[in-house]
């Protein structure tokens, strides 16, 4: 049976969580939307028949206290690693329970472990043993390969890959189709270049593009 999810932040990550549950959940569980919100004034991404469209805390407020039940909670926000992470925070304080959230079409190992809030979008592979903390999203098509770990708000970027056992701090963004090679160590807040390849250590903060990977002057 179906439970009912909100989704906060209705942009594009919105779209793509849409068509994540709109094509059942790849680890058993069902979800069926019933309200996008935001904080901004924006356009309903999706077709305006679909869920009513929330503006601001105050009407997500309101829209609760005329419920039954409280739903589960995700955040749609895709660009922001902090704000996704308070969002959550904010949406857990409210009550909400904050599931991730797995595409059908998405590979999981059975032995890899996923905080609350996560998204593993199409296509993408989450090998064996690996561990994602709270609100890491795994885009389209990448892969994060065996032992490897991700602190919380981590987002691997489209067809980025991480090779095995790497280890990356909290909140770090990995570009479109970045390669990391096995074992390396990617310090909290560090931006990895799309199409980036890293051959060494990052520390914390850094920006790195280009093959092989540079740092770029702060």
């Amino acid at each position: 049976m179906a439970e009912d999810l909100l989704i906060w932040g209705a942009t594009g990550q919105a779209r793509v969580l849409h068509e994540l549950i709109a094509h059942g959940q790849g680890q058993g569980q069902a979800w069926r939307l019933v309200a996008l919100g935001d904080r901004q004034a924006v356009p309903h991404p999706l077709p305006a028949s679909a869920v009513p469209l929330l503006h601001g805390e105050a009407a997500l407020l309101s829209w609760l206290a005329g419920r039954a039940s409280l739903p589960a909670a995700a955040a749609a926000i895709g660009s922001d690693n902090r704000a996704r992470l308070a969002v959550l925070a904010w949406l857990q304080g409210l009550g909400m329970a904050l599931p991730s959230l797995v595409h059908p079409r998405a590979f999981v190992a059975a032995d890899a472990l996923l905080a609350e809030g996560c998204q593993i979008l199409a296509q993408a592979a989450v090998c064996s043993h690996a561990r994602l903390g709270r609100g890491v999203i795994v885009n389209t098509g990448a892969v994060v390969d065996h032992d490897c770990q991700l602190g919380e708000g981590v987002h691997i970027a489209p067809g980025a890959v991480l090779a095995g056992e790497c280890e990356l701090g909290a909140r770090v963004f990995v570009g479109a189709g970045a390669v990391l090679l096995p074992r390396l160590r990617i310090g909290a807040d560090a931006v990895i270049g799309a199409g980036a390849v890293v051959l060494r250590d990052v520390p914390s903060g850094a920006r790195v593009v280009g093959n092989p990977a540079r740092t770029l002057p702060s």
